[in-house]
């Protein structure tokens, strides 16, 4: 209904000789606009479908279903376009356009506010309601409690709460009545066959007590109950990243599948184009830098190093020399002297560094080369830098987590300081940006990393 009544104001709208459309039929004469009119609601059902998800999810916020409404609104406008101009749709322009994104914009935001406004009254009321089983007497549980009762528009009442074998916990105990304490989970099959229960939110750690929360899914899927699981903090991520595959008629749940394939697309993409475009425009460099090299110190231009790369892939970096031929065999001499803490070696006055190799060091010059190594796919523009074997074989557990992804030129302890950062600093620097990987994280990387390069900042 809103689509239609925003294709007719979109269709009454004056052009730009102040004319209206002479009959609502004028602009669908032809097949292909017929046509076009039903991929484009086709389109629009599934954009719909996949930004709102039309269900009945009494937790999603006020804030949250506007946001995936704009999200919506903006796609499908987007697909109107296309649309429009593959078809020539008679009757729309840029302008009719955006007032139609506008209109179903507003149109979807207002009845939104509307429908949340007549169930939260009816739910005030009294109606509407469920009744809620809560699954463990923890502080985790009391929280969740008491935030679903301030929130009166959920609709729900409060059964009660049902503990684990022991005794509640003395934090539960601070916060609730011990009245609302009506059994343990020995006894839910007999509290589900007496209480009045729609829905079971079970406040468990999944990971030590899976046995406890598969049995009560079981007794929740027999019934037809709705089981809800408010997992701890620490299993959030556990959760969020499963996926439900079938191989060969059979159900495989996956954890931890890449999720954001389009963008690994994208950004495998631009590391090939702008590695390929970067080669081609810094070949005069790089036939100077070449020539200096080769003319102050003997030893081949090109330095190559076995480096660990995703999820230990073993290949060979390449660099611009700036250290002496023979420096691999003379660090253990040096091993004494290092100035930064973890397997990593980093010294500021390395006596084996040339004299262009300062220069070419403070500049980053010498990490030109891997965009060899980047066009190879090997390693990206943005990623955590690519470490030794031999370091690698010191990391403590958690820091193997930046071997996940394709390493990189540049990354978030590049811009930081570099050599000025502890170890522990860097792991956590890099961590931090694989979880959080975004296109738009490496894109003010990349900018920082300008500013960084031209003042050498913490580069040795």
């Amino acid at each position: 209904m809103l689509i239609g009544a925003a294709a007719l104001i979109v269709y009454f709208f004056p052009d730009e000789k102040g004319r209206v459309a002479s009959a609502p039929i004028a602009g669908f004469n032809r097949f292909l606009d017929a046509f076009g009119i039903l991929l484009l609601t086709l389109g629009w059902l599934g954009i719909f479908d996949w930004f709102v998800k039309y269900r009945a999810d009494r937790l999603v916020r006020l804030k949250t279903q506007l946001q995936d409404i704009v999200k919506a609104t903006t796609v499908s406008t987007f697909w109107f376009l296309l649309i429009s101009a593959v078809f020539s749709i008679r009757g729309t322009s840029p302008v009719s356009i955006a007032l139609f994104w506008g209109a179903v914009t507003i149109g979807g935001v207002l009845t939104r506010i509307a429908l949340r406004w007549v169930v939260t009254t009816a739910r005030r009321s009294g109606f509407n309601y469920r009744h809620l089983l809560i699954i463990g007497a923890n502080s985790r549980s009391a929280e969740f409690a008491e935030r679903i009762e301030k929130s009166h528009e959920l609709g729900y009442k409060l059964v009660g709460f049902v503990a684990e074998s022991g005794e509640p916990e003395a934090e539960w105990e601070k916060q609730r009545k011990s009245t609302e304490l009506i059994g343990r989970i020995d006894d839910l099959r007999a509290l589900l066959e007496t209480k009045q229960v729609d829905e079971i939110l079970v406040c468990l750690s999944v990971e030590s007590k899976f046995r406890t929360v598969s049995s009560i899914l079981k007794e929740a899927r027999d019934l037809g109950i709705v089981l809800r699981i408010v997992p701890d903090l620490a299993e959030v991520d556990l959760l969020k990243k499963f996926h439900v595959e079938e191989f060969d008629e059979e159900v495989v749940v996956t954890f931890f599948r890449e999720q954001l394939l389009f963008q690994l697309l994208l950004k495998r993409l631009i590391d090939f184009s702008a590695s390929l475009v970067g080669l081609v425009v810094l070949s005069p460099l790089f036939l100077v830098v070449s020539i200096v090299i080769k003319m102050t110190s003997p030893g081949p231009v090109f330095f190559s190093q076995d480096r660990v790369g995703m999820n230990q892939r073993r290949f060979q970096l390449y660099k611009f020399r700036s250290m002496v031929k023979d420096a691999d065999a003379r660090k253990s001499e040096l091993q004494h002297l290092n100035e930064v803490d973890g397997p990593a070696f980093k010294m500021e006055n390395d006596p084996r560094v040339t004299k262009i190799g300062k220069f070419i060091r403070k500049t980053s010059i010498d990490e030109l080369p891997q965009l060899f190594n980047v066009l190879k796919g090997e390693m990206s523009l943005v990623g955590p830098r690519p470490p030794l074997p031999n370091e690698v074989s010191k990391y403590e557990w958690l820091f193997r987590r930046r071997l996940s992804v394709k390493p990189g030129i540049t990354c978030v302890w590049q811009i930081s300081g570099r050599s000025d950062t502890s170890f522990e600093e860097w792991m956590s620097m890099d961590k931090e940006y694989v979880e959080n990987w975004s296109l738009w994280l490496d894109f003010k990387i990349l900018l920082k990393t300008i500013p960084a390069v031209l003042l050498g900042k913490g580069a040795h």
